[in-house]
């Protein structure tokens, strides 16, 4: 497959200093080779992806798989972007990503919290971003949701796989969506070419502004406002879309909360359910 890897890069380059992109046939996980590239002190900004991965990651210690697609050219296209920023706060990054790749694949594209793109109440596309700390911080390292602490520089790997082809749901409890059904000309390098310049701006942006000037256009694609859901800890209620900082809140028979934790896994309950007891 032509990967168009000269193109994005005379995009990206002029707005991110020593920015390159990287092709790579097989690798165990695009984030996993950013990650032990920062560790040994290589943080300069780069655009990697694999054609297939060994050993991809989700969320929650999950694993992504791919699948050989049609004719050789990849089923999933698999990514990360790894650079170094320091906003103000990084509560609602993975949220500002989402928005923005669903933004540059098609209008029909819907997100859910925290960092999922459906359509058709499936899965399309998942994101993990992982952060190490630079020199001279003391923070850990770790996988980003929308928490995050306030002020401090660190390199950040930005990791997305986006389903192209059909794939099985082998494994899932719902089949998952695949581009080819919005835009059936699409594949792997020209998703990659759409979303590439618009992810960097964005990234740069959320480093200037923070969520803020996000939600509202998240809100537009929120895939759980107004929908009854089960939360991971046992909680039920409403969604009532996300806060400024992107935390999700919920109204449940104990009030309104706010979920703030990547680590909590938010399900929404199917159409015409009724509320239980402990849900409004």
């Amino acid at each position: 497959m032509k990967w168009q890897a000269e193109a994005i890069w005379e995009q990206v380059a002029p707005e991110l200093s020593r920015f390159t992109v990287e092709i790579f046939p097989e690798v165990d996980s695009t984030n996993s080779e950013l990650m032990r590239r920062a560790k040994a002190g290589q943080l300069e900004p780069v655009l990697l992806v694999a054609e297939h991965q060994t050993a991809g990651r989700g969320r929650l210690g999950r694993t992504w798989h791919d699948e050989g697609g049609k004719r050789g050219a990849p089923s999933v296209l698999m990514f990360s972007l790894g650079l170094s920023i320091c906003p103000q706060d990084w509560s609602g990054l993975s949220l500002a990503v989402g928005l923005s790749v669903a933004e540059s694949l098609h209008p029909d594209l819907r997100l859910k919290w925290p960092n999922d793109l459906w359509w058709q109440e499936r899965k399309l596309a998942g994101i993990l971003i992982e952060t190490m700390a630079l020199a001279g911080d003391s923070g850990d390292g770790g996988q980003g949701g929308v928490g995050g602490a306030p002020n401090r520089a660190r390199y950040a790997v930005i990791g997305i796989g986006i389903n192209i082809q059909p794939r099985t749901r082998e494994g899932l409890a719902t089949a998952p969506a695949w581009l080819q059904e919005l835009s059936p000309d699409i594949n792997a390098a020209t998703a990659l070419q759409r979303i590439a310049l618009n992810l960097v701006r964005t990234v740069q942006q959320f480093e200037q502004t923070g969520f803020v000037p996000f939600r509202a256009r998240f809100s537009q694609r929120d895939a759980l406002a107004g929908r009854l859901v089960n939360l991971s800890d046992g909680t039920e209620g409403r969604a009532l879309g996300v806060d400024e900082n992107g935390a999700l809140t919920v109204q449940t028979a104990a009030g309104m909360v706010k979920i703030t934790s990547s680590e909590i896994s938010v399900r929404p309950q199917a159409a015409g359910a009724s509320p239980t007891a402990t849900s409004i």
